[in-house]
């Protein structure tokens, strides 16, 4: 993996979270596969989650309490697991969001890009 990829990887690793959280706000209750592959469309292609990320991140927002789980059965056998954003998940979306734009302002403030 190249410097620039690595550090694009760690950059998306803090964002998963937020992004996870704004899509459930967004489109509502999602299951796992459902949610990467919003992810990978909507970036067109820039963003794609691996399980191994977005996962984890998911059990952690469960732990957290700002999102559920619940099972539903799809077709005759196939059960999937839907997440559902919770109020506390409202919550900590907005804080996340309050803190991304405080950050890339910063940033485009130290690069000159608004200039």
């Amino acid at each position: 993996m190249t410097q620039r990829n690595k550090n694009k990887s760690n950059f998306k690793k803090g964002s998963v979270e937020m992004l996870l959280l704004h899509l459930l706000k967004s489109e509502g209750d999602c299951y796992g596969y459902q949610l990467s592959q919003l992810i990978n469309q909507r970036s067109e292609g820039v963003l794609v989650i691996p399980e191994g990320s977005m996962y984890p991140t998911l059990y952690k927002l469960i732990d957290n309490e700002y999102i559920t789980d619940y099972k539903k059965t799809v077709g005759k056998r196939m059960t999937r697991v839907y997440y559902h954003l919770e109020p506390a998940g409202e919550k900590r979306l907005e804080e996340l969001v309050e803190d991304y734009i405080e950050v890339a302002k910063a940033i485009e403030t130290i690069m000159e890009l608004n200039k």
